[in-house]
């Protein structure tokens, strides 16, 4: 079972390269993609947060704000209910699919125990992953998915190209 993770600096375009592979696998008839997709919440140009959706039902929450009572995160708050609602479940979820896609696994996420779970009952299935990973976490899980996934590590000489190559080897 193939098992890759991306990584790279802020803003180099990890979750682009990991929605294109899904959008490129999904084309495939039969091929069902589960998980969770990250993207930024932006007003007036300025990023006020991100938002969690589930690959498979479309539902979307609030991952996390610069507003909000959560666990803060450098000037977000993490907001734990639709983390886990909305990404938990559809990680748990997508055991039932042929790629399971977790975007991602960084201090954010992290910040939930019950996403923590969901994550390693991923780890210990036979699903084929393809994940994005906070560079620099040292989070337990973290390190277990930088040992037992090829870490691949984007930036702007290979972004363009990688979503290609990593959709071939899934397929």
């Amino acid at each position: 079972m193939l098992r890759i993770a991306v990584t790279g600096s802020p803003g180099i375009g990890k979750s682009t390269v990991v929605a294109k592979v899904a959008k490129k696998l999904a084309e495939q008839p039969g091929f069902k993609i589960g998980g969770i997709q990250t993207a930024e919440i932006r007003k007036e140009g300025y990023r006020e947060g991100f938002s969690i959706r589930d690959l498979v039902t479309g539902e979307t929450g609030i991952l996390s704000s610069v507003r909000g009572s959560g666990p803060r995160v450098g000037k977000y708050h993490v907001n734990l209910e639709d983390l886990e609602k909305i990404g938990a479940n559809a990680l748990r979820n997508a055991l039932a699919c042929d790629l399971v896609v977790i975007d991602e696994v960084g201090p954010m996420e992290l910040k939930s125990g019950a996403f923590v779970s969901a994550v390693e009952e991923v780890l210990e299935s036979d699903r084929p992953v393809l994940a994005v990973l906070h560079r620099s976490s040292r989070h337990q899980l973290a390190q277990r998915i930088r040992k037992e996934f090829e870490v691949l590590t984007v930036d702007e000489g290979n972004r363009d190209e990688l979503p290609e190559k990593i959709a071939s080897r899934l397929r």
